[in-house]
């Protein structure tokens, strides 16, 4: 009871009065009995910046949806079209239009209301207190005053309406008016963004992703591998930054590197250049699409830079094996294999012929131990990653905004996997000497990663989550990996096929299983598991070859269909999305992005299929949503409180 009264006696200063506290009731009842908003599920972007960018701004068809529900019988579709470009990208489509209409004061006119008919559609599902927070405060009244009187039909009404429009326009305020519309417009149709993994690497634009999320209004993230591997760097694990290094040379990445967080690779190239001059390091040419050019010298010298990295990296990989033993993976030391003069390596008992042996700084007698050159170069790439701003932003969003899963609203989301043993059992991992698995080692490796970060009092706590942050990217009992290894060594160096795979853990074969995925789903304390769902990413959808994304008779979802232009031929699409909303789940199947500039001087937008899911058997209001469960807990203290304040508990 002391307890209680504490509790409410802090609520008081927010509500003072019996009239504060019901005024506050009424105001989260209405609440309840809104529709639910919607929510946006991501995954696999890969640093595919532009297309990703286009997903977002146009909320996976949603805002054509509401174009073509509002405008369907009474435009044609080149002006729909030309009215969602608009509304995706608004300062580009306004150059093009002010350079195109004659009449531009009557194009002001008949776009402004146009946007403000999407705008009041896009709301409507909102408290006017939620659309005015979202409003640009210097717009803010004026907006609201369009939304409000627009569907009056008082001449009146219209005559201050358009008093309003033609002063915007007189004014010379109309294309930094309808900017801000349009952007209210692209924040207001999604409630609440999920990004489930795998924001980095293969695509050149993981950074500008990243600054678009740290500022995105909702949005959660869910680690992926290419994620953990970017953190550790970050954290100052040598064996990360060598990973993050060779993932950015093996796709000629440069531009996140050295644009996007100022990290200087100088040392390692001027080190390549004098081990590896005479090298064509032909092995380590790096993967170019058809649309990417790159001169010969400069190709040459990434492969030089790939080379000389991946030697580091299992030189530094061996380390982190030796002093985590619990990590269980010495398997994955293999240079002590290799007979320089034979030019093989044995593995598992059989002898396979190298692809390349030219190794100068590796020492057969101790072939783990870097060179001095090597200690130079990766301490000085170490502490440039260890000092970047951005990146260092970056990575504070990850920690804030993000966690390995999340629960909300029945769905479990998560990248990669919940590790499983072939009878459908939980896996059990060791860490720091005690045994976890299930929703338990998700939640010990989420403490475990920011004692990466924050642990600056306690060094070896800190070492160790550094070196967690690798083993999480490639790693056995990984989450966001669970394969039996990372084959990196084989693929590159080795022609035979066997070596290089990378046996994938049971839970890729049982998540097919409708049993097994409420296994989980109940383990995660998803209380409606019958009508929950499991939606992950990190395996490709091969919808090109007749793969479903829908799997275990609908309680999975796996929507990593291909963002990233280097599966795009694997997969035969441009990648997964879906969208929540109080109708049901719909799986939106996007083709390849051509480009931003096509989208805007074109108007061709993504060409989406969109599947629906599962239909609600009601409309989903807010109270039937986690936020509908807070809100209740809110409503019924608040009554404790109005009690209190009538019986003499709290005097106000």
């Amino acid at each position: 009871m002391k307890r209680d009264i504490k509790y409410l006696r802090l609520l008081s200063k927010s509500f003072p009065t019996v009239q504060a506290a019901c005024t506050e009731i009424i105001n989260l009842e209405a609440i309840m009995n809104l529709p639910k908003g919607t929510e946006h599920f991501i995954t696999d972007l890969h640093g595919e910046n532009e297309a990703v960018e286009h997903v977002l701004r146009n909320a996976s068809g949603v805002i054509k949806q509401k174009v073509e529900d509002l405008f369907g019988d009474n435009l044609m579709e080149s002006a729909r079209k030309e009215l969602c470009t608009l509304i995706y990208y608004p300062e580009a489509m306004l150059k093009i239009m002010k350079q195109r209409e004659k009449d531009l004061k009557g194009w002001y006119k008949v776009v402004l209301m146009r946007l403000v008919r999407v705008l009041a559609e896009s709301s409507s599902k909102y408290t006017r207190s939620k659309v005015r927070k979202a409003l640009p405060a210097e717009y803010s009244y004026i907006i609201e005053e369009l939304l409000h009187e627009s569907k009056s039909v008082d001449a009146n009404k219209h005559n201050y309406i358009m008093a309003i429009v033609e002063t915007i326009i007189s004014t010379g305020r109309a294309d930094h008016f309808i900017t801000a519309i349009c952007n209210v417009i692209q924040r207001l149709v999604i409630d609440c963004l999920h990004v489930i993994g795998d924001i980095y690497d293969r695509g050149p634009g993981a950074h500008l992703i990243m600054d678009r999320l740290c500022e995105y209004h909702n949005a959660d993230i869910q680690w992926g591998n290419h994620d953990v591997v970017w953190m550790g760097a970050a954290a100052g694990s040598k064996a990360c930054v060598a990973n993050v290094l060779r993932m950015c040379f093996r796709y000629a990445n440069l531009t996140t590197l050295e644009d996007g967080y100022g990290i200087n690779i100088l040392p390692l190239a001027t080190f390549a250049m004098n081990v590896y001059g005479n090298d064509p390091c032909t092995v380590f040419r790096p993967k170019i699409n058809e649309y990417e050019v790159i001169d010969e010298s400069q190709a040459r010298l990434i492969s030089q830079m790939h080379k000389a990295i991946s030697v580091i990296q299992w030189k530094l990989e061996a380390r982190v094996v030796d002093r985590r033993k619990e990590f269980g993976m010495e398997g994955r030391k293999l240079l002590h294999l290799i007979d320089f003069e034979k030019g093989t390596v044995k593995i598992d008992g059989v002898d396979y012929k190298l692809k390349d042996s030219n190794f100068p700084t590796i020492n057969p007698k101790a072939p783990y131990e870097l060179t001095a050159g090597e200690k130079d170069v990766i301490t000085k790439l170490t502490h440039s990653f260890t000092v970047s701003p951005r990146l260092e932003k970056h990575v504070n969003c990850l920690l804030s905004r993000g966690s390995l899963y999340l629960v909300m609203n029945d769905n479990l989301l998560f990248h990669g996997s919940i590790p499983l043993n072939e009878d459908g059992s939980f896996k059990e991992m060791e860490i720091m000497g005690r045994m976890y698995s299930g929703k338990a080692l998700c939640d010990k490796i989420d403490q475990i990663v920011r004692t990466a970060f924050y642990s600056h009092d306690k060094p070896s706590l800190q070492k160790y989550g550094q070196d967690f942050l690798w083993y999480l990217w490639c790693g056995p009992v990984s989450p966001p990996f669970d394969k039996g290894k990372m084959a990196t060594f084989e693929r590159y160096l080795l022609s035979d096929k066997e070596p290089q795979k990378e046996p994938k853990g049971w839970y890729y074969t049982l998540k097919n299983r409708k049993d097994i995925c409420e296994k989980i789903l109940k383990e995660f304390g998803v209380e409606n598991y019958e009508h929950g769902h499991i939606i992950n990413g990190h395996i490709p959808v091969k919808a090109g070859q007749g793969e479903n994304p829908i799997k275990a008779e609908g309680k999975l979802l796996v929507i990593d269909g291909g963002f990233s232009k280097a599966y795009q031929k694997e997969t035969g699409i441009g990648g997964y999305t879906l969208t929540f909303n109080s109708y049901g789940l719909k799986l939106v199947q996007h083709e390849p992005f051509v480009s931003k500039q096509t989208a805007i001087e074109k108007g061709v937008d993504i060409r989406s299929m969109t599947k629906v899911v599962e239909n609600a058997e009601q409309r989903i209001y807010v109270r039937d949503t986690d936020k509908g469960k807070e809100l209740a807990m809110r409503i019924d203290d608040l009554h404790q409180l109005v009690q209190a304040y009538r019986n003499g508990s709290i005097r106000f």
